[in-house]
Order: structure tokens, then C-alpha cells, then sequence
């Protein structure tokens, strides 16, 4: 499909589901090289990075957990800044290695939210990756080691992300029409 309606939007794809796998598959064997014998702790943030890290797992092989954390900063087509954590995580971070899975980081809010966070259970190490960032958005100073495509500043749904929890089941990238 070229073009989705959800609810009053209509979208038109903008990244193919194979371009999207490919650029993963890339984020996987980096991690793969650079994390080996570290047994990594990979943190999903639901709900939107569901897809990317379910492709993304299915192609690390090197030792590893994984967790999953909620958060919730959107509202309909934008971050509502307040920043409210729902699920926290329940293992032992103490000198681990941690690879937070995210979707997107557009300002970097939630983001550096989760990072002092997580920041107080001791990790060794804390790495992000991302399947999408917005740099020209950014509000803070990331450092995003692995990320598989930088986007500009639109509004997208699919392969995991959502507009108002519509939009999350299609396996290609779309972007609002305006």
C-alpha cells in the first residue's frame, strides 16, 4: 500500500520494510562485534519499539537478557513532555551492560529521562540504539551509538509506531501528508 488512512490522516510510505530490515540487520552486527563477551542487558521501550526489537534480536548472536520498559511522552501527533514511567524493570543492573531498544528519539527527553534512570541501578554501561532519529529535533546531547536511519522532523506510523495507538501493524514507514 502507498497510502494509509488512520482516523483524519492520511500517510503515504516513506521507508520500505526491506530497506528498514536491512538498516537493522546493519545496528545487529555492530552490536554483535562491539558487545561480544559483555552478555548485554537489551531494555525494550514499549510500545513502540516492539517490531525493532523483535527483528533486532532475531539477529544478535552473541549472549544476551532482554527487558522491557514503558514510558509515555506522545499524545496524538506530538511529545507532551511529561514523561511517566508505567512498567519499570525488575532485574539487577549492577555492572551490566545495558542496550536500550528504542524506536525513535526525536527530542531526547524521554530518552535522557530513561538514561538517569536507569543511571541509578549501577550499570557498567549504558548504549542506545535506535531505529529512527530526528536529529534536527534533538533537544539534549545523546550519545546514539547504533542507529539504523536518521529521518527528518514528519510524523510516521508503522512498523511499530503509532497515531493515537493506530497505524502500529504496518510493516513499512509512513509519513503524513499534509
Amino acid at each position: 500500500m502507498d497510502t494509509i488512512q488512520i482516523k483524519d490522516k492520511r500517510f503515504s510510505v516513506s521507508i520500505k520494510e526491506q530497506d528498514i530490515l536491512r538498516e537493522v540487520t546493519r545496528v545487529a552486527n555492530e552490536i554483535n562485534r562491539d558487545l561480544a563477551g559483555k552478555n548485554p542487558l537489551f531494555v525494550s521501550v514499549l510500545n513502540g519499539s516492539f517490531m525493532f526489537t523483535s527483528d533486532l534480536m532475531k539477529r544478535i548472536t552473541i549472549p544476551c537478557e532482554i527487558s522491557f520498559v514503558k514510558l509515555a511522552s506522545y499524545q496524538g501527533l506530538s511529545s507532551t513532555g511529561v514523561i511517566k514511567e508505567v512498567i519499570g524493570i525488575n532485574e539487577d543492573l549492577t555492572d551490566r551492560t545495558v542496550v536500550i531498544v528504542e524506536d525513535i528519539v526525536d527530542t531526547g527527553l524521554t530518552m535522557q529521562r530513561l538514561l538517569e534512570t536507569l543511571g541509578t541501578r549501577k550499570p557498567k554501561e549504558i548504549h542506545i540504539a535506535s531505529l529512527l532519529v530526528k536529529p534536527e529535533k534533538l533537544k539534549v546531547d545523546l550519545n546514539i551509538e547504533y542507529v539504523a536511519m536518521n529521518i527528518p522532523n514528519d510524523f510516521i506510523v508503522g512498523y511499530g509506531l503509532d497515531y493515537d495507538g493506530f497505524g502500529r501493524n504496518y510493516p513499512d514507514i509512513y509519513t503524513v501528508m499534509e
